[in-house]
């Protein structure tokens, strides 16, 4: 399987980590530093007018597109033994989180924030798609993704190997600011409809909750994930 990515930043990183390409095409009269990216890395590429451009690959193109294959995910086991140099691992659960744009977001958040690996769920989630590696510009081809069947499970694991689960709930008695940071962590968003799911909720160590003033009282998946990861990444120094 293949996936189309869509724009300069993902394309360019994409260049930059090596990946291969399956094919390429780039608008007419745009993007002439792509252009020469492609030949120095001998990937042979098409040009488009910009009506055959936007009606062959609608949307936000920048004038750019790559078709790769499909990103390739690891199982647990798989992620373990990558990652068993790593002395504190943290690892972000996205519980239900089905809307490609927040998947991307977080993505690109954890990359940046030091995350180790993100775990999905191969059911009720949405999959690495090319709109999810556009929102992420360039992030998924530094960050591990991690399926698993079943997340429930899946924390047993996590549990067996050193790994401290950390929830998130608005009712959390605890702040994300009292997170013990000094183990290997997992740290769970839940969708922002349902939040996590029962089960989910009381398999973790325990919740955290985001401090709030304003009346709404909630926060974008991506966005409460961003400022949890970025407060375990100042503490840890």
């Amino acid at each position: 399987m293949s996936v189309l990515i869509y724009g300069k930043n993902p394309c360019k990183e994409i260049l930059a980590a090596g990946r291969p390409v399956r094919g390429a095409f780039i608008q007419a009269g745009t993007n002439a530093d792509m252009a020469a990216a492609l030949k120095a890395a001998g990937v042979p590429f098409g040009v488009l007018d910009k009506a055959t451009f936007d009606r062959t690959y609608p949307g936000n193109h920048q004038g750019v597109v790559f078709e790769i294959d499909a990103y390739k995910t690891l199982t647990l086991e798989e992620a373990f033994a990558k990652h068993a140099s790593v002395a504190h691992p943290l690892y972000l659960m996205l519980d239900g989180i089905e809307d490609p744009h927040n998947l991307g977001a977080i993505i690109r958040s954890a990359e940046a924030g030091g995350v180790t690996g993100i775990i999905l769920p191969k059911d009720r989630s949405v999959g690495i798609t090319g709109t999810v590696a556009k929102v992420a510009s360039g992030a998924l081809e530094y960050l591990d993704v991690i399926e698993v069947t079943n997340l429930a499970q899946t924390i047993d694991k996590l549990k067996k190997h050193g790994f401290w689960i950390v929830g998130t709930a608005m009712d959390a008695a605890k702040k994300h600011t009292e997170i013990d940071v000094s183990t290997p962590l997992c740290v769970v968003i839940g969708s922002e409809g349902r939040g996590m799911g029962r089960l989910i909720r009381e398999s973790v160590d325990y919740c955290v909750r985001i401090p709030m003033a304003g009346r709404a009282n909630s926060l974008n998946a991506s966005v409460a994930a961003g400022i949890i990861i970025f407060d375990i990444l100042r503490k840890r120094g």
